[in-house]
């Protein structure tokens, strides 16, 4: 499917879905319209965004069908450009690019006497930028494929150029496109339960078959995109086409996406194009010997609280650098789609810092917008689906933009997703600040089905943002240092344990149930993963030790961590086997404060029932139910596999009486343990 540059846009349908934007209908116009130019102005200087996006091909190093070399840079503050490398013994200013339009650079090497290509493959090497003081500086290309770091802490372009015989080769195709996501966020060099750096290699004969197991169909990668400083989680961008090589090289990065696909799984990116690191040897920053370049000049180019860069989007060749880097990663890496970091920070002046947003329509079009960031996600969206439509893209974004998760052909912006950030902070708050006595139904329930209508979104108790040190996971929220002493079948009663192990697996079925149209954990956290997740750095003299997962641990029969396991796996096939995802709750008929009961339904024939008492057992609880029929119990978090007390006998058979209650047409009295939840399904 191509892009055209002249796509229809019907912004009525927005309003029938969203009155309130009718009274925005100017402003949402005029966005529309700077969208439509854009298009048109990459058809009118190179034929449309589907040529602007093929950047790749022609920018930065590629060897020709005669072993020679083309190598092509945008750098219009510079003065000069060389090449150095290994292949010329470091020497800085033998091979001068020759300038030409629009701010570009171009060299031309001939293959050698025998015929070979003048670079080896695997050999290291560095652009030299002449800059407008004449000073010359080292500088990678921003189009590196592969950068490595060697014997100092600064990274050097390695030139990516493996015989045949040595590129992967991939094997199977890209697995149907969800429409019910289930994703595990993961992190290749965190994998392993050593404490070192694991490969790619590790993750994908090790970690991908437990991730299959347990019923995820999406995987999502994170710091992939090469950062110089592993700390930084991989949101520090140097180089944004290199897959990271710390973890391997570009073949074995191939292999674990082929792999995944095996499996049945999709792979997304975590994709930062919302801002850049600050460094300049290996980095963007000052590529071409000015302040601007690939970034806007003064405080616009600036991320005070991140310490980074951030991007010209009005810049042609910045869009160009940018677009084809989505397609990259696709053609290069079978990439499935994208989840866009940092989508608060671009979309605002303001970058939502200190901003509380209140969901006020002002907030959303006023003159705190960069419309400038918005249509650059519109464009990259819009090419995406139209270009792949298998392709996925979730937005990180936390202050509830509307039409974000509209198509573009109705004046949205064209994401599939956005990132349910409130649900987290709901139950980490209730777990810092309020007793169990004291959690409202009526609250939870509402923050957790509070999404934009027509708006599709991912539900997750926590991310990895929730697992960083300085923060605490659910798992540590509820046992904190009992996990150390009381996680053993062996070990005696203990009310902290207990508590945690049901609280646990009762937030995720929630969470999971009416939270979104999809589902993310982050890796490990499907076990109450004990203690926090920190890099190596100078503050904990460089320790590995908490930068791995204790896979150990869950695979140890005599550690309670399995029964969460299980349970996070029983629901999540529960989930494939009945596609609750792919509706909204049909009725949610019950949220009584005083017991502390929340019951709905999905689909009529799906009753999902929670009883969050810390104490109190009911018998004969009376609850609503559209559907008569007879229902039995398909999911019990109380069983004995999942670490419960096996108070519910599953072989019971619930009969419907013909009498309204709660707002449904029959009901049915069953048994509810305290602190414990359920599902039933109508048999006939």
């Amino acid at each position: 499917m191509a892009c055209s540059s002249e796509v229809q846009i019907d912004v009525e349908k927005l309003f029938s879905l969203d009155p309130y934007l009718k009274d925005y209908e100017k402003e949402i116009t005029r966005r529309t319209e700077v969208f439509k130019q854009m298009l048109e102005l990459f058809k009118k200087v190179e034929g449309g965004i589907e040529n602007v996006s093929l950047g790749y091909k022609s920018f930065g190093v590629h060897v020709q069908p005669d072993n020679g070399i083309e190598w092509l840079e945008w750098a219009p503050g510079a003065r000069g450009v060389y090449l150095r490398g290994e292949f010329n013994n470091w020497e800085k200013q033998q091979y001068r690019f020759q300038k030409l339009d629009f701010g570009r650079w171009k060299l031309t090497l001939p293959p050698t006497n025998d015929g070979e290509c003048p670079i080896r493959h695997n050999s290291l090497m560095k652009l030299v930028i002449e800059t407008p003081s004449g000073e010359l500086v080292d500088r990678l290309s921003p189009w590196a494929t592969y950068v490595v770091c060697t014997n100092v802490p600064v990274f050097d372009h390695c030139f990516w150029n493996p015989p045949e015989s040595e590129r992967y080769q991939f094997k199977h195709p890209r697995p149907p496109k969800p429409t019910r996501l289930r994703i595990y966020e993961t992190h290749v060099g965190i994998s392993s339960w050593e404490g070192k750096v694991a490969s790619y290699k590790w993750f994908t004969h090790q970690v991908i078959p437990r991730i299959a197991k347990l019923g995820y169909n999406s995987i999502q990668l994170m710091a992939i995109m090469e950062h110089a400083y592993y700390a930084s989680f991989g949101y520090q961008v140097t180089s944004f086409y290199a897959a990271s090589s710390r973890y391997g090289n570009p073949e074995e990065l191939k292999e674990l996406v082929d792999v995944a696909h095996s499996y049945g799984i999709i792979v997304l990116l975590d994709i930062v194009h919302s801002h850049a690191s600050q460094n300049t040897v290996d980095g963007l920053n000052q590529f071409d010997g000015t302040t601007s370049c690939y970034f806007h000049d003064g405080g616009r180019g600036t991320h005070d609280l991140w310490n980074s860069r951030l991007f010209n989007y009005t810049e042609f060749e910045v869009l160009r650098f940018l677009l084809s880097n989505l397609r990259w990663w696709i053609e290069e890496y079978h990439f499935d789609g994208y989840r866009f970091d940092g989508i608060t920070s671009m979309i605002y002046h303001s970058h939502g810092m200190g901003h509380g947003f209140s969901g006020s329509y002002e907030e959303y079009f006023g003159m705190n917008t960069d419309v400038d960031s918005l249509i650059y996600l519109t464009l990259s969206n819009y090419m995406l689906h139209n270009l792949y439509p298998f392709v996925i893209t979730i937005a990180e974004e936390v202050s509830g933009m509307p039409a974000l998760c509209r198509p573009v052909e109705e004046g949205g912006n064209g994401f599939d997703y956005r990132l349910g950030m409130a649900i987290p902070d709901l139950w980490i708050k209730l777990l810092k600040t309020t007793s169990d006595e004291n959690w409202n139904m009526g609250h939870i329930v509402h923050t957790l089905t509070n999404t934009r209508y027509g708006e599709k979104t991912i539900a997750y108790t926590e991310s990895h943002d929730q697992a960083l040190v300085g923060d605490k996971t659910i798992a540590f929220w509820l046992m904190d240092k009992d996990m150390y002493t009381s996680m053993s079948i062996f070990s005696p009663p203990n009310l902290v344990i207990d508590r945690g192990i049901a609280l646990h697996k009762m937030l995720r079925l929630l969470t999971l149930a009416i939270g979104g149209q999809g589902y993310l954990n982050f890796m490990g956290n499907e076990f109450g993963h004990p203690e926090w997740l920190d890099f190596p750095r100078r503050g904990n003299n460089e320790s590995y030790h908490y930068a791995r997962r204790q896979w150990n641990l869950v695979d140890d029969t005599t550690l309670k961590y399995r029964f969460l396991n299980n349970f996070d796996a029983a629901m999540l096939h529960l989930e494939e086997q009945y596609n609750w995802l792919d509706y909204a709750p049909n009725f949610i008929s019950r949220k009584d404060e005083g017991d502390k009961v929340i019951v709905f339904e999905i689909r009529n024939d799906l009753v999902f029932v929670f009883n969050f008492h810390q104490s109190k057992s009911y018998t004969d609880y009376k609850i609503g139910v559209q559907n008569p029929g007879i229902y039995k119990v398909i999911l019990d978090a109380d069983s004995e596999e999942f670490g419960g007390h096996k108070r519910l006998d599953v072989s019971t058979e619930y009969h419907t009486f013909p009498e309204p209650w709660d707002g449904r047409e029959n009901h049915m009295y069953i048994y509810l343990p305290s602190r414990t939840a359920f599902v039933l399904h109508k048999e006939r």
